[in-house]
């Protein structure tokens, strides 16, 4: 017993530190990537070269100024911040419905975006001048998020009765509603016309090319505090694992946990999707394969899932703007090209453990 009891000891012990070092390899990763996108682009502005200058106080072309500081900088941080974002919001969903395939989709999150936004570009024009000008372009991204929350909301109130939430009810009315918002969307997209069409289909495909320090300053604090806030659902996670009756039981708050996995994931997901557009596979590619490498804790996994999440969008975002250069590729076009293929190869690999 005592043997076996040191093996278990040892074995949780080795997971533990493979979740600090990934943590550690996932951080340089991180900023590895980060150096490589500032410096990519079909400007051929050096970002080391600009960065030194300014630390050395020499002075600096406009052009390389404006292209590194007001273009590349706040997509970059806009990469970051949405890719972590969506992955954590995964994390949290795949640990709130015990469902290593589950994403922020089940929620209806996404759905409400995209009617928010539909109805913006679509019936935005019937908006009184003043309002329109008042508004600009914060138009699409603040129904967006005003549609995220509508569904979440709705989708809560659906599921809660008596003080208590079911999970099993929030997924089924989570895929009721999403199919109940397309087909309110396919309705207002029938009113559309070319122009909007266009606008329509490519925001549908997410992507970072309207990246800028205002649409950071706005969407930015709620995904940092939604990814702030996400930590302390991860005793909460892991007691769930065991069933909500096991965890009531070792004195998690089962209630308060998914409350609070439902406001994170809505605010994270709300946000990233108003102002990148409909990025998919982040929110289930990556915490899927964060718990195939180093477990299912979620002390590391929500903090891993951040780190490869915005890894992952960085290189992506890469990738839309080098295939097609000097135009750009839809970045949901390239995380769907990536990451389907490689969930189906993860999926195959791992047969065996999923059907036993």
């Amino acid at each position: 017993m005592v043997a076996l009891d040191a093996r278990n000891h040892r074995i949780e012990g080795d997971r533990r530190h493979l979740g600090r070092a990934l943590s550690l390899w996932l951080l340089a990763l991180l900023l590895v990537l980060a150096v490589f996108s500032l410096g990519h682009g079909a400007s051929g502005v050096s970002a080391p070269a600009v960065l030194l200058d300014r630390l050395a106080g020499r002075a600096i072309a406009p052009t390389d100024a404006v292209v590194l500081f007001d273009i590349r900088l706040p997509r970059l941080l806009t990469g970051i911040l949405v890719g972590a974002g969506l992955a954590v919001s995964g994390a949290i969903m795949q640990g709130l419905f015990r469902n290593p395939l589950a994403d922020p989709g089940l929620l209806g999150v996404s759905a409400g975006a995209s009617l928010g936004a539909i109805s913006a570009i679509v019936m935005g024009g019937a908006l009184p001048a003043a309002i329109s000008a008042a508004i600009g372009w914060h138009l699409v991204p603040l129904a967006a998020f005003a549609g995220s929350w509508l569904a979440m909301l709705t989708l809560y109130g659906i599921a809660t009765r008596q003080g208590r939430t079911s999970v099993a009810t929030m997924l089924l009315a989570g895929i009721a509603l999403a199919a109940m918002i397309a087909a309110l969307s396919g309705l207002i997209i029938y009113r559309a016309d070319d122009e909007q069409l266009r606008d329509l289909t490519f925001w549908g495909m997410g992507s970072l090319a309207g990246s800028s320090w205002s649409k950071l300053q706005a969407a930015g604090p709620v995904i940092l505090l939604a990814l702030m806030a996400a930590p302390a659902l991860a005793r909460g996670l892991n007691g769930l694992a065991l069933g909500e009756a096991a965890a009531a039981h070792v004195g998690i708050r089962v209630q308060r946990i998914k409350t609070g996995a439902v406001l994170i994931t809505a605010a994270a997901t709300g946000a990233a999707v108003a102002i990148s557009g409909g990025i998919g596979f982040v929110g289930i590619v990556v915490p899927h394969l964060l718990r195939l490498i180093a477990g299912p804790d979620h002390r590391w996994l929500l903090v891993n899932s951040a780190l490869l999440g915005s890894s992952v969008l960085i290189v992506a975002d890469m990738i839309s703007r080098s295939i097609v250069a000097p135009a750009e590729l839809p970045i949901g076009i390239v995380t769907a090209m990536i990451g389907g293929p490689f969930f189906l190869w993860v999926l195959l690999s791992n047969r065996r453990a999923l059907d036993g």
